[in-house]
């Protein structure tokens, strides 16, 4: 049989050898039947297949949001809500620091606040830029974009790392732990704070509820003319 098997590539078993297959052939072994006990059915009792209730993997994202949120706890970034940050800027000289798109900040932000976008649209038009705005295109995105390669330069040209900084964006996220969300929500606020404690800067907020709230609240605000 095997050797007109190897003679004949159309020759093959009937069917492929399935995990319990496998169980038979070797409980048929004298060493395995033996550890599984002489008759068929006490091999059947005392094999076993046991599972155990596991957490799901965290994707790169989760596990790269984790490290960014360990940093910033440590570097003790604290959050303030829209009054308290209103307060501090009337006050104590807090600077906003607005990192959503230049045309949502012209559409309206803070009195005094500086934008400097930590995404921007993908401009180019090289092979790989068109393929990356297929995908986006693919998702319903069809304004794609990408970190700004020039936040941080940008940041250090307009404040020092003496400044007293609120960072903002549109929804804020919260470095808070929920039932949900046991490491909180990452945004594009705790991004930026992240790269600033990274970068040398010493007195970081962040905005929590976003100038959504403050726009909710209707705190100040202004808007640039085109």
């Amino acid at each position: 049989m095997l050797a007109s098997a190897a003679l004949n590539p159309s020759c093959s078993f009937s069917r492929p050898r399935w995990p319990s297959d496998l169980i038979r052939i070797h409980s048929s072994t004298p060493a395995v039947a033996a550890s599984f006990g002489s008759h068929p059915r006490s091999a059947s009792r005392s094999f076993r297949v046991r599972s155990a209730a596991t957490k799901p993997a965290k994707s790169p994202a989760e596990e790269d949001w984790k490290i960014k949120r360990d940093v910033l706890l440590q570097k003790r970034v604290r959050s303030v809500d829209v009054k308290e940050a209103l307060r501090l800027q009337k006050e104590n000289n807090f600077v906003i620091l607005d990192v959503r798109p230049e045309a949502e900040f012209k559409e309206a932000h803070p009195p005094g606040a500086i934008n400097v976008q930590i995404y921007r649209l993908i401009k180019e038009w090289t092979a790989w830029d068109i393929a990356r705005r297929a995908a986006f295109a693919f998702f319903g995105i069809f304004a794609g974009t990408e970190e700004n390669p020039e936040f941080m330069q940008s940041v250090e040209s307009k404040l020092d790392k003496d400044a007293k900084i609120i960072v903002a964006c549109s929804t804020g996220g919260t470095m808070k732990p929920s039932q949900s969300l046991p490491e909180g929500q990452q945004s594009r606020s705790l991004i930026a704070a992240y790269l600033l404690v990274l970068n040398g800067y010493k007195n970081v907020f962040h905005l929590e509820g976003g100038l959504y709230n403050w726009f909710k609240e209707g705190l100040p605000s202004e808007a640039e003319q085109e």
